[in-house]
C-alpha cells in the first residue's frame, strides 16, 4: 500500500477524523497530527478573516512534497489536506498526519511535511484585519 494515504486542497470544512482514518495503519506505534487553525491576531493586528487561493498546479506539487517526506521518513502512512476559500476564525485551514513504527519518525515527518507544505506548495493567505487593512502572505 502507498505510504501516501489522502493528498487534498477543498474548499469546504475539513475533517480531522478523516485524515486520521486516513493515516491509520494497525503497525504503527505513533500516529502525529497537526491541525492548522485561523487564529485571532496576526502580527498584533486583529484578523477578521481569510481566504486562501491556490495556484492550478497546487496538487502536483503538494505531491511531491509530500513525496520527499515520505522518502526521507522510514512512514506507514502520511496525509495531507489544506483548504482554500473564505475561512473564519477557529476554521481549521489545514490537517497533516504521520503514522510510523515509532513516535520519533512520526514527528519528524509531520513536522517536515507541514513546514515543506507551508514553504513550498503554492497556496497563499488573504488577510483582513479589523483596521480595514488586508495583505496577502506566502505570494511570489
Amino acid at each position: 500500500m502507498d505510504v501516501i494515504r489522502l493528498l487534498d486542497v477543498r474548499p469546504g470544512p475539513l475533517s480531522v477524523d478523516e485524515v486520521l482514518a486516513a493515516v491509520s495503519d494497525r503497525g504503527a506505534g505513533g500516529t502525529v497530527v497537526f491541525i492548522g487553525t485561523v487564529r485571532e491576531a496576526d502580527g498584533g493586528r486583529d484578523v477578521t478573516s481569510l481566504d486562501y487561493e491556490a495556484h492550478p498546479t497546487v496538487a502536483d506539487v503538494l505531491r511531491t512534497v509530500a513525496e520527499k517526506v515520505a522518502a526521507g521518513t522510514p512512514l506507514r502512512a502520511l496525509a495531507a489536506v489544506h483548504r482554500v476559500g473564505h475561512l473564519e476564525i477557529g476554521d481549521i485551514a489545514v490537517v497533516v498526519a504521520a503514522a510510523a513504527d515509532h513516535r520519533q519518525e512520526a514527528f519528524a515527518a509531520c513536522r517536515r511535511l507541514i513546514d515543506d507544505l507551508k514553504r513550498e506548495v503554492p497556496i497563499w493567505k488573504h488577510q483582513r484585519f479589523g483596521d480595514g487593512g488586508e495583505e496577502w502572505v506566502g505570494t511570489p
